[in-house]
């Protein structure tokens, strides 16, 4: 299957929208379209070997309306550029057309006022309304005849009607007033209501213009991350060029305060590179060599020079540019309602504008009355809010997810996720760090007792308020950032682990690396680094010691008795940790535990999921000693650990087959998870939410990307859901009441108890106010 985004121009309502996706949902070979009336774009997916672009295009012309295929080399940042000048063109046009169709209006007025019996006024108007009629309201009249010709009613036929009827009728009345009179008709003028109609509906769709550009603003903001200048080095030179001159392989110049241009690797120099845009985190992320950096992002402190790996549509920021574009352009599936609904609307208002005029004329058997009922029901019912009632939350929902380093592929995923019952959270990477952490460090009773060096320590720690007993010395290490005291027994054995793990490429020699690093010390010296697979590793130290570091079997191989620490072992067993012990030679010196240290945020994270109402579960395949120890931790009840990536697809697909209690309908699951042994499950859930920080094969499995790696922004994801489809929800309620309750009034159904009518006039401000209130309603969501 392939996918297709194409510009769309001419659409301008929800029938408009409707009449275009019925179309292209009908053309053979087409699995599904999604037509976003935001945009003006189709979103299509289709069977290559069935259906080519160039059918696709033809049944988009077939019903009236225009497109073209995309630009295959376009960027995201391209097609984003694109659509801002046409908005931006859009806007200008709007405004003057506006301005000239209310001037003419209020000119009209005051003629009508002041000069009401003078011979020469009638035609006065009749120019001065022709203009806005030619200028101005074309477009009506021309979107009108088309519709017409492709045997279809839309909003413009409404407008068309409304004010083609007022203006003929108008102009018959100038041409030939005797006519009228001979039958008893008053030839009223409605020149000025012509004019103001027009130019109220104009009005109501610069309002809209310009409130619909707020909702890309995230997207704008994304786009405009990308430097439009880079400096890049030539024959050791500093020269300047445009960002689309640069060439992969190209070094360039980044600058303290500048923004990183394009994705790449840095070769030289060190600096705090802020990558909130793309993570979320406040806390700028160091890099050095070796490291990479992603285009948009803001270069701190340092100097760096960086080689271009990833160019133009292909970079991240790029990727996530065309996602929101594609997310965006994306039907949640509450937008069917508003479709079978548009379908069918206009028609029906035409027959009953039809129905109003019959009535009105032969009870009233007034004709002038009749036509102004006929022409204010025509106005009142165009269904410009029902088409933009579930695209604007959408839209505003998916940039205001982006703020918060959140990615959400579309509509779908948006009310899916507004439904969860359960959110069952993978372990690693998910709830915890993803890597091995020394959390907890035990120094042998023995050493303790004999080591003079530790009388030392221990007068150091006493004076900080530290105890060490007679019993082992043993430091809880959560976070290894707290500082530590110098020169204790615990930390020289950590810092003779260090040194042997150092020529190690094991993920635990990583952690105790690292640790040793974070509190400050020194690695010892080591020479003769040799490794026993699936035991550990040692060496010698300048001095001659041997320095063993792995498990119970390395220390047996080697005589080393691990009795006397063995009840700490099992203990740091107990909590989930791996225990490593240090030996100098005979002497057992430490156990160290290494965990998958918690994130520090989970917490709190979990809890305010709990709060939402939602059931939190932990589906891990590391062991249930592990698994229920962190568990207790970030309080979460219900565990399923030890299973493959089949057995989580398992667990999913039954926690899928539960009822909720109430309404009995299948529970709603959201999966978090970050890896590649996770993309089954994600794909299987009804919400897969990936964890950036993870593989790509996750994010590409998942409806909704965490980009800084936070379980936070999944209960921020989440709850943004929510909002949004309550905001989807409330849009389509005052679209639809709105014309529930407009157009009998328009029609008349007060006048006979309380003489009350809506002209013309206003009929056309009540419907651009509805528009407008309900893409207002939705850039709530902003906030």
């Amino acid at each position: 299957m392939a996918k297709i985004t194409m510009p769309v121009t001419g659409m301008h309502c929800a029938a408009c929208q409707s009449r275009v996706q019925g179309a292209l949902a009908a053309t053979r070979g087409v699995s599904d379209a999604s037509v976003n009336l935001m945009l003006n774009s189709a979103t299509v997916t289709y069977d290559e070997g069935t259906v080519k672009p160039e059918a696709l295009i033809q049944a988009v012309r077939s019903t009236g309306y225009d497109a073209e295929l995309p630009s295959a080399a376009a960027s995201a940042f391209e097609v984003e550029q694109a659509q801002e000048r046409a908005h931006a063109d859009e806007v200008r046009s709007l405004f003057w057309k506006t301005g000239v169709s209310l001037v003419i209006a209020a000119i009209s007025m005051a003629v009508t006022m002041l000069a009401m019996h003078a011979p020469a006024t009638p035609w006065v108007m009749l120019m001065l309304t022709t203009v806005v009629v030619v200028w101005p309201g074309q477009v009506f009249y021309v979107r009108a005849w088309r519709a017409f010709t492709h045997h279809t009613a839309e909003m413009n036929t409404l407008i068309a009607l409304g004010t083609g009827a007022a203006f003929l009728y108008s102009v018959a009345a100038t041409l030939w007033p005797g006519f009228f009179s001979a039958r008893g008709v008053e030839p009223v003028l409605y020149y000025e209501a012509v004019s103001a109609i027009i130019g109220l509906i104009l009005l109501g769709n610069l309002f809209e213009a310009r409130a619909k550009r707020q909702t890309t603003t995230a997207l704008r903001a994304l786009a405009d991350l990308q430097p439009k200048r880079v400096r890049v080095l030539r024959d050791l030179k500093e020269v300047e060029i445009g960002i689309e001159e640069l060439q992969r392989g190209d070094i360039f110049v980044v600058r303290p305060g500048e923004r990183v241009p394009a994705d790449g690797e840095v070769v030289s120099g060190s600096s705090a590179v802020d990558e909130s845009m793309l993570t979320g985190e406040p806390m700028p992320a160091a890099k050095g060599r070796g490291d990479r950096v992603t285009g948009g992002t803001i270069n701190r402190t340092g100097a760096l020079k960086v080689r271009a790996t990833t160019l133009g549509k292909d970079s991240a920021l790029a990727r996530i540019v065309a996602l929101m574009r594609d997310a965006q352009a994306s039907r949640a599936p509450v937008q069917a309602l508003a479709d079978r609904v548009s379908r069918v609307f206009v028609p029906v208002v035409v027959s009953i504008a039809i129905a109003t005029f019959v009535v009105w004329f032969v009870v009233g058997g007034a004709f002038v009355p009749a036509l102004v009922a006929a022409i204010s029901v025509l106005i009142i019912a165009c269904p410009c809010a029902m088409g933009l009632a579930v695209p604007t939350a959408v839209m505003v929902a998916t940039g205001r997810g982006a703020q918060l380093g959140v990615l959400i592929k579309g509509g779908e995923a948006l009310q899916r996720a507004a439904d969860v019952d359960v959110v069952v959270l993978d372990k690693t990477g998910t709830i915890t760090a993803g890597r091995p952490t020394v959390v907890s460090l035990v120094a042998s009773e023995a050493v303790v007792s004999s080591s003079a060096a530790l009388l030392a320590a221990s007068e150091a720690m006493a004076s900080s308020g530290r105890t060490v007993t007679n019993v082992g010395e043993e430091e809880r290490l959560p976070t290894l950032a707290r500082p530590r005291p110098p020169e204790t027994t615990a930390s020289d054995a950590l810092a003779l682990a260090a040194g042997v793990e150092a020529l190690s490429e094991h993920p635990l020699a990583d952690a105790i690396v690292r640790a040793a690093t974070d509190r400050g010390l020194t690695r010892a010296a080591v020479s003769g680094f040799e490794s026993r697979t699936g035991r550990g590793a040692l060496a010698k130290t300048a001095d001659g010691a041997r320095i063993a570091v792995g498990n119970a079997k390395l220390m047996s191989e080697l005589g080393v008795s691990v009795a006397a620490m063995e009840g700490e072992a099992q203990q740091a067993a107990s909590r989930g940790e791996t225990p490593v012990y240090v030996a100098s030679n005979s002497d057992l010196l430490a156990v160290l535990g290494i965990a998958d240290a918690i994130k520090d945020d989970s917490v709190a994270a979990i809890a305010s999921l709990k709060r939402a109402g939602l059931e939190v579960v932990m589906l891990t395949g590391d062991r249930r000693e592990a698994a229920e120890h962190i568990a207790r931790q970030v309080g979460i009840d219900r565990v399923v650990a030890g299973v493959l990536p089949e057995g989580k697809v398992a667990e999913i697909k039954r926690l899928q087959s539960e009822s909720r209690v109430t309404s009995h309908e299948s529970l709603v699951v959201a999966f978090v998870g970050d890896g590649i042994n996770d993309a089954p499950a994600l794909a299987q859930a009804d919400v897969g939410i990936a964890m950036g920080t993870g593989t790509d094969i996750a994010m590409e499995a998942g409806d909704i990307t965490v980009m800084r790696g936070s379980l936070v922004a999944v209960a921020d994801a989440l709850s943004l859901a929510k909002r949004t489809m309550r905001t989807m929800r409330q849009n389509l309620f005052w679209a639809f009441i709105y014309n529930v309750v407009g157009i009998p009034i328009a029609a008349g159904v007060l006048y006979p108890m309380f003489g009350i009518t809506l002209s013309p006039v206003l009929a056309s401000a009540a419907m651009a106010f509805s528009s407008v209130s309900v893409v207002a309603n939705s850039l709530r969501l902003r906030h």
